[in-house]
């Protein structure tokens, strides 16, 4: 069922560090889930296959491969530092 979700945008929103290796706002073509997102992410900012973030879709963050549809909504989060 992939072929259906495969060639759509996904808009993918950074903060902190990430914000600043990426830019803030961004696309990311082709990407049926979340480990296909963070494959073509590390190809096209190498800087990001080292830095450690969470994935939040739908304003939920994920811990596994999520597929992804159209209407996801994804944002990228630094870690977080208890306090």
């Amino acid at each position: 069922m992939l072929s259906c979700n495969y060639f759509m945008s996904i808009k993918i929103i950074l903060f902190g560090k990430l914000a600043d290796i990426a830019g803030v706002s961004i696309s990311v073509d082709n990407v049926a889930d979340t480990n296909s997102l963070v494959d073509s992410l590390n190809k096209r900012y190498p800087e990001l296959a080292t830095t450690r973030y969470v994935i939040a879709v739908d304003k939920q963050m994920i811990t596994e491969n999520t597929v992804l549809n159209k209407k996801s909504m994804v944002a990228l989060l630094p870690p977080f530092s208890g306090g």
